[in-house]
């Protein structure tokens, strides 16, 4: 029997949780317009509650899909019908590193690559989970604070890579977590044949249909949901819910296998681009991409969307149970991706890691109390932004290392007077594999690592975003200086694709003042960090 599943059948919880919706949304919308302003306001009580003794906190789902790209998530109906047209979607999310530990461990802190120094996914080069467990950084991350604040929290599938490798033992739990439901072992990636750390104790999934992880970690959520708000019902829960999907193989569930046959990846205008002379010599020196790696592009593609499909059988799960629960009225449901994807644009292989808008442009969707519905903002928002809007949700201070923002005022439907005008992404360069560390635990190669060892990945850079008319009569730009001395600029309103670089047409001032900005956010942190992104250098 699941942990979860004692007093599954609570008496007369309907007319409790029906009340204690009504006492709970009547202040909810209020407080969280005015922590949210006190908490920009640089308010801060280090892991602190503000409101955990005067209010009852709202519960927080939030999901964390693997590998997702815009173009895959706007093709899900069922995702856009469960989420997008229930909820805000965020239209300038990015994220700081387009990789999958530094992203996720920015998630869970709130904090830039250059701040927590996690930069890649290897502990041979200072990264993965290893590094973090080593650094101290799970000490205080959004569960930490949430835990201390009344919430039950949970984390159902992916942590971070190469968990729990360098731990103490393979059932290692970081501290914050009341429930924890991670593998560490076997093959996750594959969706069959991994073990789960399910809290405490090892369980080994094998190939049945049943075993299929997705599923899985949809059933144990839901469960966890039943069982708090049936025997826990004065405590609200946070729950982290990271599915491996689509990150490849992508395998589909059988239900799912061959439902989107011929699919192919969109043929934008850089897909395979012709001319690539004004590029960086790690673009320069790639071939085109023959037939047989388009034709791998494109399987890939196909799985990926099907295997998406069983993502969208969680949140419907989640959905139901929640409104079967009588809890549905007071959850935000919080829908985003650690990283982009890119399928054969600029003549790269499918994957991640670099600077062009596929990468680092991923899908956020908020639904819950009091969000507007069908909504769009176009404000530069982060994955640091994630944990300090999950603390506000909560009445939590966050500590004063934080980069990121609350959202809270756009969940609201209020645009900050005060934003970044600016965002940093970072990028460390190639990495390498430490010989003690399990490489099914960190993750299978994209198609694009085998191509980038042959002809070179992208080199250590640092860039940014700027909004339109920040650094003079320009549309938003995409920046990126690489330690090799080469640049990348593009002006996205005119060249939305990123097919002509502009940096060799541009002015001196320009330049220098693109390169001032990204140093101020570089060198900063915290209130710092934020002041540097809404002051573009004169």
């Amino acid at each position: 029997m699941d942990p979860e599943s004692a007093g599954r059948k609570g008496v007369g919880m309907k007319s409790y949780m029906a009340r204690r919706r009504r006492s709970t949304l009547s202040v909810t919308l209020l407080v969280l317009v005015l922590l949210a302003g006190a908490v920009y306001a640089g308010l801060r009580i280090e892991g602190s509650s503000a409101l955990a003794a005067t209010t009852t906190q709202p519960n927080i789902v939030f999901i964390l899909t693997d590998d997702l790209n815009e173009d895959v998530f706007a093709k899900d109906a069922g995702l856009q019908t469960l989420l997008t047209s229930q909820g805000t979607t965020f239209g300038k999310q990015f994220v700081e590193l387009s990789l999958c530990c530094p992203s996720r461990t920015s998630t869970l802190r709130g904090q830039c690559a250059h701040n927590t120094g996690i930069f890649t996914n290897d502990p041979g080069t200072g990264g993965g989970f290893q590094s973090v467990y080593n650094k101290g950084l799970e000490n205080s991350t959004i569960a930490t604070w949430l835990q201390s604040a009344g919430y039950r929290t949970a984390l159902f599938g992916k942590y971070l890579n190469g968990y729990p490798n360098g731990a103490p033992s393979s059932t290692y739990i970081p501290p914050g977590w009341t429930r924890w439901f991670s593998p560490n072992g076997g093959s996750p990636y594959s969706e069959y044949n991994y073990d789960v750390n399910d809290s405490g104790t090892t369980v080994h999934y094998g190939s049945a249909p049943s075993d299929y992880g997705v599923d899985v970690i949809s059933r144990k959520l839901t469960t966890f949901i039943k069982n708090t708000t049936t025997n826990y019902p004065n405590k609200p829960f946070f729950t982290y819910v990271a599915p491996y999907i689509p990150h490849g193989p992508a395998t589909p569930p059988p239900r799912y296998e061959g439902i989107y046959p011929g699919a192919k990846a969109p043929r934008t205008p850089s897909f395979n681009e012709d001319d690539v002379s004004d590029k960086p010599a790690w673009i320069r020196n790639k071939a085109k991409l023959t037939q047989t790696q388009i034709d791998n592009i494109d399987a890939l593609y196909e799985k990926r969307r099907e295997s998406l499909r069983s993502v969208t059988d969680l949140v419907q799960d989640t959905i139901d149970t929640l409104r079967a629960q009588g809890v549905l009225d007071n959850t935000y449901i919080v829908f985003t991706s650690d990283n982009g994807f890119h399928q054969g644009q600029h003549r790269l292989n499918s994957g991640k890691n670099t600077a062009y808008e596929e990468d680092l442009n991923v899908p956020l969707v908020i639904r819950g109390p009091g969000v507007p519905a069908g909504a769009t903002v176009n404000a530069f928002t982060l994955n640091t932004d994630l944990a300090p809007t999950f603390a506000a949700l909560a009445g939590v201070t966050p500590p004063s290392f934080v980069d990121g923002r609350s959202l809270v005022p756009f969940l609201q439907g209020v645009t900050p007077s005060r934003w970044r005008l600016a965002l940093l992404n970072e990028h460390a360069g190639p990495s390498t594999l430490n010989a003690n560390t399990q490489t099914n635990l960190l993750e299978p190669q994209d198609p694009g690592d085998a191509q980038a060892l042959a002809t070179g990945g992208a080199p250590v850079y640092a860039g940014l975003r700027a909004k339109p008319n920040t650094l003079g009569t320009h549309g938003p730009l995409n920046y990126v200086a690489y330690d090799t001395g080469e640049h990348e600029l593009y002006d996205l309103s005119v060249d939305p694709n990123q097919l002509d670089n502009s940096y060799g047409s541009a002015s001196p001032t320009l330049r220098q003042r693109l390169d001032a900005w990204v140093a101020s956010m570089k060198n900063a942190s915290g209130q710092a960090l934020r002041d540097a992104e809404e002051n573009p250098p004169q």
